[in-house]
């Protein structure tokens, strides 16, 4: 059995016993391998050990029937195998950064502590079109000269405005110091993790980096960027999959690691790596701020 099969058989063992009380060693069982070689294996692959997969699918799972099920909480902490509703609480606050009884009030269902179930796309995909540990870097601040249009998730209008913006640039002379182009995404109070979903709006500012004394043109602006610490992933892919890269970083690395996630605008880098949108070859340097 080649390891797609052994990581596919593995998630559907999972998946089929999540109100099940399984263990690590019951999901290597029955892909028939020693505990301490899948254990292992699967760390590796996946970013996360199995007891992770398993605990924070089962939090996605009573995210979800807190906001489209009558279910008591206590009933749904049961269910799903926590020993008691204080830990259950505990368990769903350090993930989703408020308690249950809050986020079924909110009635949002937001995109960072989620994770849905793995299909077999997204496991070739995690398994070698993601770094799934980033390198951690100081990025020096810039002047970047472009436009800036509103966003969500849902309604992604970045392909649109990148037509644009090239088109526009191309009446330009001398205005890039190298050929990257960026794309940030602003932070608003939209973006606070209790409440950001797929349709929540936020600004994004697509361009190039420029002198700091070069004028914008009437039809472009320009945003002093300050530069931080951040998380640097990189895609490899089309535009199209990379909802599958965001996934992870949102719903298994943030959540997994010992980083915090800063109140700084997240950026895309495109360089001589981007081979186009619909160019399977493509690396796409995604930015995420930690303090």
């Amino acid at each position: 059995m080649d390891q797609k099969k052994i990581l596919e058989k593995a998630i559907i063992f999972i998946e089929n016993n999540l109100y099940e009380p399984i263990t690590a060693c019951n999901v290597a069982n029955a892909v028939s391998y020693s505990y301490y070689h899948f254990h292992r294996y699967f760390h590796i692959m996946m970013g996360e050990t199995i007891g992770e997969y398993i605990r924070f699918r089962r939090l996605t799972e009573a995210a979800k029937s807190l906001l489209y099920t009558e279910k008591k909480i206590l009933d749904i902490a049961v269910s799903l195998h926590f020993q008691s509703h204080e830990a259950f609480t505990r368990a769903f606050k350090n993930r989703y950064g408020i308690t249950p009884k809050q986020y079924r009030n909110n009635h949002i269902d937001t995109l960072i502590g989620n994770k849905p179930q793995l299909d077999a796309n997204e496991l070739v995909h995690r398994n070698s079109q993601i770094t799934l540990t980033p390198e951690i870097i100081i990025v020096p601040s810039k002047t970047i000269m472009g436009i800036r249009f509103e966003t969500s998730v849902a309604n992604n209008k970045s392909i649109t405005q990148w037509d644009i913006f090239n088109k526009q640039l191309t009446k330009l002379k001398n205005a890039s110091i190298n050929s990257n182009r960026y794309g940030f995404f602003e932070i608003s109070n939209h973006c606070e993790t209790e409440i950001f979903n797929e349709d929540s709006l936020t600004t994004e500012f697509i361009g190039i980096e420029v002198d700091k004394i070069s004028p914008a043109p009437n039809n472009m602006l320009i945003k002093e960027f300050s530069g931080g610490k951040y998380a640097k992933f990189i895609h490899t892919g089309t535009v199209n999959t990379l909802y599958m890269t965001y996934r992870y970083i949102w719903g298994t690395w943030f959540l997994g690691s010992n980083k915090q996630l800063d109140m700084r605008d997240d950026f895309e880098c495109y360089t001589e790596r981007f081979l186009g949108a619909k160019n399977d070859k493509s690396q796409i340097d995604i930015y995420f701020p930690i303090v």
